[in-house]
Parts: structure tokens; sequence; C-alpha cells
């Protein structure tokens, strides 16, 4: 691993835009690959996590040609070009493709790297034979080796964990020989699966649902996805970490960005007005401000990937701050609440994890300077980056470069916003 400092905090000014949200790139490059003709796709941001699922498409029979640093032109078509997939360190990747490999009747394995191979992935295996595919795994976790096709039917889904295999099964099934009926128990994140149905839709693809119940969805079989041209909104967990970083260090306008969106972590506007941020919303921007910020009660269970942002304002704020749904954050890339805990203690910030109540209480106060370790988990690495913007001297956070997963540039633009932005 390498060491890398990040430089010494100051005020943050300016104009930024967010790059693309890479769970709707995900997304739209699966339904690029399932649909018949060519598919534009603009606005992309070419992040590791991205990176796997194009890899993986083409490899699943699309065609990709990268037009430029934002465009692609996909001509889709399921005809697997290998019996073996790598998405990398993906989670959505995994629980994605695994139902799309699903529809061939020839084995396939989904393999992945790092920490995603201790993700659990046991919610698949009973679903996927429900729905007429064979299955091995390992023991529940990566790699898993399907052999279908899948034959739709009625079939029940654990949601408690992740809503990502349901946005596999509504991404797939519509190409079915049979119609499909999915009850889903316990649905988490429910905006992940708000952004599925609006993909699908975008596609020409058709789920039957009741708007607001995620308990149970009939998808008819032998549909066709239509090709067109889309673009990728910004990435609203990437815009949760810059608009953190305002409230505690500046003043920024975030470009190409908009509440209405159907992103779970849109949901960062209330935890900062209820923090006491200044906010300014327009129809395509948001400028967050510096305020004195107070502590502040918040329930993330259905936007997890908002924690490590979460964590760097209430560290900034006075009081002691709550935060809903830790039991969410043991599957990511890191044990994520364990890791949060043990690393901003070492900046002289007091973390309580209660698993009984399923909270996490942050102390504010002002952080020391220590060494950090990201853990090799991104929205880590980002949030120890914010809370440093609060020292007078340098912090070390070990592996950094992580960041790469989602967002690439995300120091880059950070030492941009300390030069003033860029419009």
């Amino acid at each position: 691993m390498d060491d890398s400092t990040v430089p010494l905090g100051n005020r943050l000014r300016g104009a930024i835009t967010p790059p693309c949200s890479k769970s709707y790139a995900q997304r739209a490059l699966a339904a690029a690959l399932l649909a018949k003709g060519r598919t534009t796709l603009r606005g992309i941001e070419l992040c590791r996590d991205t990176r796997s699922a194009i890899a993986t498409i083409e490899r699943l029979g699309a065609k990709v040609e990268i037009v430029d640093d934002e465009t692609l032109i996909i001509e889709g078509g399921l005809s697997p070009q290998t019996d073996r997939l790598n998405v990398g360190e993906s989670g959505l990747s995994a629980r994605l493709f695994t139902p799309i490999a699903a529809l061939v009747s020839d084995p396939i394995t989904i393999e992945g790297e790092g920490t995603l191979c201790h993700r659990p992935m046991s919610m698949m295996v009973e679903p996927l034979k429900e729905l007429g595919v064979s299955v091995r795994d390992g023991g529940g976790r990566l790699p898993i080796e399907v052999c279908g096709p899948m034959r739709g039917g009625r079939v029940t889904v654990d949601g408690r964990m992740s809503s990502q295999f349901v946005t596999g099964l509504l991404i797939a099934l519509p190409l079915a020989d049979r119609d499909t009926t999915i009850e889903v128990e316990g649905a988490v994140s429910t905006p992940y699966i708000d952004m599925t149905l609006e993909t699908l839709d975008r596609f020409g693809v058709e789920v039957m649902y009741n708007e607001g119940d995620y308990t149970q969805f009939y998808i008819e079989g032998g549909q066709e996805y239509k090709a067109g041209d889309y673009t990728i909104e910004s990435d609203w967990s990437a815009a949760a970490m810059i608009m953190v970083a305002a409230a505690i260090a500046g003043e920024v306008t975030l470009r190409n960005i908009s509440t209405l969106s159907r992103q779970a972590d849109t949901a960062i506007c209330r935890a900062l007005e209820r923090a006491g941020a200044s906010l300014i919303i327009e129809e395509n921007s948001i400028t967050v401000a510096h305020r004195s910020l107070e502590a502040f009660t918040f329930d993330a269970t259905h936007c997890p990937d908002l924690f490590p942002a979460l964590v760097a304002l209430a560290a900034a704020a006075d009081g002691v701050s709550t935060i809903s749904g830790i039991g969410r954050l043991r599957g990511k890339e890191s044990d994520r609440g364990e890791v949060l805990k043990d690393e901003y203690e070492k900046l002289g910030i007091d973390i309580e994890l209660d698993y009984d109540e399923d909270v996490m209480r942050v102390v504010g106060g002002m952080p020391h300077v220590a060494e950090v370790d990201s853990h090799d988990d991104h929205r880590v690495a980002m949030s120890l980056a914010v809370t440093a913007l609060r020292l007078d001297s340098e912090l070390v956070i070990r592996n950094r470069e992580c960041v790469a997963k989602s967002y690439p540039s995300f120091f880059e633009d950070l030492e941009l916003l300390k030069q003033g932005g860029r419009e």
C-alpha cells in the first residue's frame, strides 16, 4: 500500500460537476447489453466499477465502442463469449449480472476480486433454483456458477440485506420465457429499486407493481429491450461527499444535479439541513455553504452509502449525532461501521456502535493529526479526506487511491475547489 497525504485544509470555493452515477451507469449498461440495436450512453464516468461492468457486458456478447471519455456506443446481444465473468469488486455487478448470466443455457461462473469475495451472495441461490437455474456456489460467497435458462414463475426473495439482487431479477426476467411474480421480503434501499424501474421504462420494458409498495412485482416474459440514446445523471453518492466538505469548509455549487433524482443519496440534503448547513437548491444545481453545525438525527437504512459522509458531517457538528441503520454496513467493501469507528477514533472523534438499537452515535469535536487507513474502502477514504479539511496540518491516509472505484478524480476535485473550483 502507498501512503499519501491530504493537503492542508483551507476553504473551498467554486463550482464543480460530480461524476455520473455508477449505479445508473451499471443498470444502463446491463439494459444496453439486452437491447437489440445500438445504444448510446452519454455522461459516463469510467471509474473502476463502471469499467468492470463494461468488460462484463463485452464478455456476455455486447460490442462496446468508447467514443470519448464520456460516451459509449453499445451494440447489444446476449451471446456469452466466455464461461467465466470477473466483476471486479462491484457488489452491484455481482448481483446484477448473475441473473442475466442465468438466462443462458450454458454454465457461467461469476467471480470477483478483493473484498467482494467475502461479501454475502447467499440471497441469490435459492431464488435462482426456484426459477429453474442450476446453481453451484461457494458457501454463500463468490464464485457462483449458474446454468439456465431461467424460466420465470413465482419466487420469493429476501430483500433485507440488499436490493441489488432484486434489481438483477427485474432486469433479467423480462427476457424469460414465462411470466414471473417476485415476492420481496423486507425490502431495503428501495430508492435503488426505483432507479431500476426507471431504467427499465426508459428501455421500453414494463414491470407491474403498486407504486410505493416493494413487496410484489409482476413481470411479463418475452419482452424486448429497445435501444436508444441516454444520458447518465450525476452521482449523488459522490456529490454527498463534496456537499459535506462544503458544509464543513466553504461554499460550493454542484452543477448538473437535481433533487428530483430517484437516487437514494439525495437524502444528504435532509441531513445537511438538520445539521444547520446552508443549502440553495435550484433546478439543476445546489449550493452548499458552511454554517455553525449542530448534532442531528438521521435514518440511513435506505441510503447506507451515505454513512461515511454522514460521519464526517457529524464529526464537525456540536453535540452527539445519531445515525440509524448500521446493520447495513457489514456487507460493504469493509466492515464499514467498525472501520469508521476505528479510524475516526485515531483522529480523536468518538463513535459508539449500538447494534441492538441499530444506531451509530458520533460525538462531534476537533480532530487531531494521525495516520489513518482506508481499509481499501473508497467511501472511507473520502470521508477521512473531508474531515482532514478541518486540520491545520497534513493527514496521512493509507491506500487513498481506492477512490478510483467510484470517484477517480476526487482528490483532484478537492484541490480544484481549494483554488476556486471550475465552471
